[in-house]
Parts: C-alpha cells; sequence; structure tokens
C-alpha cells in the first residue's frame, strides 16, 4: 500500500474554530493501524498539540509558501 493510500487528509482551510478541531478528531478515531492524518490548515493549530500528545499521537508541522500549514499526525508507536 502506497504511503498516500495510508493517509487520510483533513482539509480543514477556510474552516472555522471548532471545526477543524472537531473534523481532525473524527479521523483520529477512525484511524487503522499504520495509517495517518494529513492536515491542511490556514493558521497553525497550537491548542491540538497538547491534545494530540494526551492521546499518543506524534506531529510534524511544515508552513506552506502561502502560509498555510501542513501536520501530518502519526500515532506516536508508528512512529517512533
Amino acid at each position: 500500500m502506497s504511503a498516500a493510500a495510508r493517509e487520510r487528509v483533513v482539509d480543514a482551510r477556510g474552516m472555522e474554530p471548532p471545526d477543524p478541531m472537531e473534523k481532525v478528531m473524527e479521523a483520529l478515531d477512525e484511524l487503522r493501524p499504520g495509517e495517518s492524518v494529513r492536515m491542511l490548515l490556514h493558521r497553525e493549530p497550537f491548542p491540538l498539540y497538547a491534545i494530540l500528545a494526551e492521546r499518543g499521537y506524534r506531529h510534524e508541522t511544515r508552513m506552506e509558501p502561502d502560509g498555510s500549514y501542513v501536520i501530518l499526525i502519526r500515532q506516536a508507536e508508528a512512529s517512533a
């Protein structure tokens, strides 16, 4: 299975809180072992990071040239 097929994309650009948080939490609840979530957002989701850590997830955040963010979220044991 390709990496893209093992990724769930949550495109939350343009959404207002709390919609992005709700969408990414729904996607995380549906994750299968080895899958990840790629979240696209128009601002950095600082409140999300503590929630991810509490629930056993790791994240990598990258700012795009247009100022949007890509956050790749994986289960902590899957990224170790």
